[in-house]
């Protein structure tokens, strides 16, 4: 199966395109595996559920980071980026938030 590349525009294998992830992001099953222990233990916690969803949502994207961080390449910036503005949407949510009330 062939995709366009990202910006460049020319074709691209989905294979090359998970080899490449795989190298950023860590082996597939193992990384998941870790990802949703680490979404259940935040499931199981007595305050998830007083979470809104974008809360809810911006922690599991953060544990999906987090989960490419310990079997990727710890050293990819974007993984680390993609923490800092997650967290940055929740703190803004809730800024806007406590203006309104």
């Amino acid at each position: 199966m062939t995709i366009l590349n990202e910006g460049a525009g020319t074709p691209v294998s989905i294979e090359d395109v998970l080899k490449q992830r795989e190298v950023t992001h860590g082996d597939f099953p193992t990384k998941a595996t870790t990802i949703q222990i680490l979404k259940n233990i935040m499931r199981d916690t007595e305050k998830w559920k007083d979470l809104s969803f974008a809360q809810q949502e911006s922690l599991d994207m953060i544990m999906t980071k987090i989960g490419r961080i310990l079997h990727g390449n710890p050293n990819e910036p974007d993984h680390w980026l993609d923490i800092i503005g997650y967290t940055k949407l929740i703190s803004d949510d809730i800024e806007e938030q406590s203006k309104r009330n």
